[in-house]
């Protein structure tokens, strides 16, 4: 435990939390479009669920390791004459988590514009079972991706040889990945009353959603290797671009907000947030 108090360490450790903070962003922007969907007793509860998932999945990952790297082998090969890959456990767990993000990105969108007004009454508790499947099934892909981050940013190789060894780098990664999802959970309800309280805040989000899940379409195919013809190979999309794009249009939208913050705002269908805790000034709810 005493190599966590060395300034290395403390310097990965903070690098190591912000950088899992920065990738949880797009777990936030999930969880607060599905959560402002469930009725008032069951949004702060769907929200609490899902960053815990969050940190289970990825402490377990953590632990499991050696089986994450395995999933890094190949398990299927493809190779016609007009396309070639080499699938492996991870390129297949990110592929379908792209292609279920743009599922429910364009679903929820159509939903927001056109679909019909649902009662408060209906099938609450099925929604929240829903919601906590939905929720689970995107965690699982976003840990493999904060996972795989922390692995390659924390070494295990003995302290001697400049790393932190097996149980420091653990120590390290571990905190890290717990004081992230404090962090998340503390600003969580705040982010989900903002952006189901903003149209625009919305369908922003939604289209996030969609480039997130476009960038992990093309990190599955990256990691499995898709050529086309003889030299053309699919490469992933840095997160740097898709990181400002989201960040310049965010901003945009804020000086919207600004200059016209006297007009009436539409209303999408089933975008009410009903939470008597967000009234409060308790900022953990």
């Amino acid at each position: 435990m005493e190599i966590i108090f060395t300034p290395n360490a403390l310097m990965a450790l903070l690098t190591l939390t912000f950088l899992e903070i920065i990738l949880g962003i797009d777990n936030i922007v999930f969880l607060s479009i599905v959560s402002g969907k469930l009725e008032q007793k069951d949004q702060p509860k769907a929200r609490r669920i899902g960053l815990l998932l969050a940190m289970v999945f990825r402490i377990v990952l953590l632990f499991g390791i050696s089986w994450v790297l395995g999933l890094q082998d190949v398990i299927y090969h493809v190779n016609l004459s007009f396309f070639e890959a080499h699938f492996t456990g991870q390129s297949l767990i990110i592929f379908g988590g792209g292609l279920f993000l743009l599922y429910k990105s364009v679903s929820e969108i159509h939903h927001k514009l056109e679909g019909e007004e649902e009662s408060t009454q209906g099938k609450a508790s099925n929604s929240l079972g829903q919601a906590v499947l939905q929720i689970a099934l995107l965690n699982i892909v976003f840990s493999f991706d904060s996972i795989l981050t922390a692995i390659g940013m924390i070494s295990m190789k003995d302290p001697s040889q400049g790393g932190f060894g097996y149980e420091g780098a653990m120590e390290i990664m571990i905190l890290s990945v717990v004081i992230s999802i404090v962090i998340m959970m503390i600003f969580a309800g705040p982010v989900s009353k903002f952006v189901n309280d903003h149209p625009t805040i919305q369908i922003l989000g939604l289209s996030f959603l969609i480039l997130i899940g476009v960038m992990l379409l093309a990190e599955g195919s990256h990691l499995a290797h898709f050529r086309f013809g003889n030299d053309v190979e699919v490469n992933s999309i840095p997160k740097g671009y898709l990181y400002f794009s989201i960040f310049f249009s965010l901003f945009v939208e804020f000086l919207n907000m600004k200059m016209k913050k006297n007009r009436k705002t539409v209303k999408l269908h089933n975008n009410k947030i009903i939470d008597n805790k967000l009234k409060d000034t308790d900022v953990t709810n």
